[in-house]
Parts: C-alpha cells; structure tokens; sequence
C-alpha cells in the first residue's frame, strides 16, 4: 500500500482503466497536457497519447452530447466538467439523454460513461466554482451517482464507475484533493452501491458522504470529550441507496444526524431522512436531525466558513437529539 492523495487515487484510477480497456477514453476542458485545472489528468496524455486523453471546446453539452455518441457506439468516455456548476450547461443532455436512453431504447442501448465532477466547497472557490449539486442528479431515474471520501474510495470508486454498464455521475470533493492515506489498488472494497461504517460508536449515528466524511469523524473523536459514542457511516453510493448499512447501524444506535453541504430545503439529506425515519420509526429515540448549508447562494470565499458544516455545528445537533428525555446543550 502507497500513502498518496486522493487527486492521485484518481490518477493512478483512470491509468489502469485506460490500461486495461481499450475501450476506455477521457476528455473534457483542460484534461490533455495541462492535466486538468485539479491535475487529476495530469500526465495521462503524454502517457498514452491524444487519442486516448484529449482537450474539448469549452462546451459542456456538447462534451457529454459526443460521450453519448461515444457510449452508444461501444466506447467507454471518461468525461470532465471541470467544476459543479460548469455541469449546468450539459444538464438537458444528462437528464434527458444519458439517463433515459436504455428505458427509451427498452435496453437495446446503454450508456457505460462516467461524468466526472469536482464538487462542493472548501477551496475559497467562486459561486460557480463551488455548488453542492448532487439532489439534481439523484432525483434523476437512470443515473449511478457517488462521491468518495477518502482516497481508497477514490480508485476504488473510480475503477467500478468505469466498469458498469450504466451512466455514473461520479462527484469529486473538491476540498478532499490534497488528503492522503495508504491506498490498495487490488480493488477487492466494498461494491460500488454499498454504505460503509467509517467508525462504529452506540449512541448515535452520523450519516455523511463526500467532503463530509472527514469532518463527521472528526466530530465523532470530539465527541468522546461530551460523553458520546459516534458512529459514521459514509453512504459513498447516493443512487442507488444502501438501505440495509444506514438503517442497521441507525436501529442499534437508535439516533441520527445526516450531514451534508448542500442547501438544507429539498436537500439530498432529506430523502434520507424520511428513509431512516420509514424503516426504523420505532428504534428511534429521536427525531433524526440534519446538518446542511444555508439555504443561500453559494457566498463569497471569506464567508464560506459559515456556510459548511463544521465540528461545533454537527455536535450542537447531536446535543439537540433529546437525550435523557430531554435536549441538552452541548459542554452543559
């Protein structure tokens, strides 16, 4: 195992795929010599030349337009939106075309493509630099969407997206870039569809994905100093929806806090927040509560800080989670 970041993960990720599939090709704004604006490209074209890794016309839907060309004609594309709200542009060719055309063609056709995103805050980025955008694509029918949270999940993720033979919206936390762990490449981690508990805790459940994953474990060890045993789970797969991980580890904690970036009103957290609430009502101590960013949008970069969920935010929830019959304020 190689201790690298998770920008590499993704690197050493789309090597191996273009390495072991001929099928498999990447482009989009900025991904050839330049190696992308994140440089998770970087050196691929040199490597193995123009025809497997190029540059785009500044066009998004015109980038994905061709990838579904590409698809249907039995390549594999590797799409680059450059960042989230870049996406928007290319969204009528996903959701009317990517992630409809085996149900219109009754299975006759499919779209095995990747459409990768940088996503989410953290870096000081611009409005349209930095969105959570995942709602959009979850609410989509036809569309595999996941986020890794670490760099494992990266590659792992990655290496699985490539391989299926359905379209996958594959969001990259932009933030999470630059943190490193020891990474296997032997690709034998959990499926690509499943959650996975991060940290096993008895009193209450932290759900979180992507960029958030890090800061829910980060809560969990601060949360030893109030007297409470946090578990994370990190769902990784936002669509399909691992129902089984999140609600078993709900139903032994019996408490549940979702945290995620984007806006709190119509958010991603509250699908599983109803799902939970289905499935385990009455293994519930508490109503489940949600950790989000404001309902505003996207500030400027010296206002970010008070837009992401943070350490205090998430544990001021969990306070409110009527322990003792009763909520409590955190440090109380």
């Amino acid at each position: 195992m190689t201790e690298i970041s998770m920008a590499q993960a993704l690197n050493i990720a789309l090597r191996d795929a273009v390495k072991d599939d001929d099928r498999v090709l990447i482009f989009g704004e900025d991904v050839g010599p330049l190696g992308g604006v994140f440089r998770v490209t970087d050196g691929i074209t040199a490597d193995f030349g123009e025809e497997r890794c190029f540059d785009t016309p500044l066009a998004e839907s015109g980038i994905v337009g061709f990838a579904v060309g590409m698809a249907m004609g039995g390549f594999r594309p590797v799409v680059e939106m450059q960042f989230d709200a870049f996406a928007y542009p290319a969204f009528e060719q996903i959701t009317s075309h990517v992630a409809k055309l085996r149900n219109r063609t009754r299975g006759a056709l499919s779209l095995p493509m990747v459409i990768r995103i940088p996503y989410a805050g953290g870096i000081g980025g611009v409005e349209h630099h930095c969105d959570s955008s995942e709602a959009y694509y979850t609410h989509t029918p036809g569309l595999r969407v996941v986020t890794p949270g670490t760099p494992q999940d990266a590659y792992d993720l990655l290496r699985d997206a490539i391989d299926s033979p359905d379209p996958v919206i594959f969001l990259e936390p932009k933030c999470r870039y630059w943190s490193k762990e020891p990474v296997s490449f032997t690709r034998d981690g959990a499926a690509m569809d499943r959650a996975i508990v991060r940290r096993e805790g008895k009193d209450v459940t932290l759900i979180a994905y992507g960029p958030m994953v890090a800061t829910a474990l980060e809560t969990a060890e601060a949360a030893t100093a109030e007297g409470w045993d946090v578990e994370v789970v990190d769902l990784r797969s936002l669509s399909p929806f691992d129902d089984e991980t999140v609600t078993a580890s709900v139903r032994r904690t019996g408490r549940a806090v979702v945290v995620h970036e984007a806006a709190g009103f119509g958010g991603y957290g509250a699908e599983v927040v109803a799902r939970v609430t289905e499935q385990c009502f009455h293994q519930l101590h508490a109503p489940v509560l949600r950790v989000t960013g404001l309902d505003i949008p996207y500030p400027p970069p010296k206002l970010e800080r008070h837009q992401l969920p943070d350490v205090d935010r998430i544990l001021d929830t969990v306070a409110r989670l009527q322990w003792n019959d009763e909520p409590v304020v955190a440090g109380a």
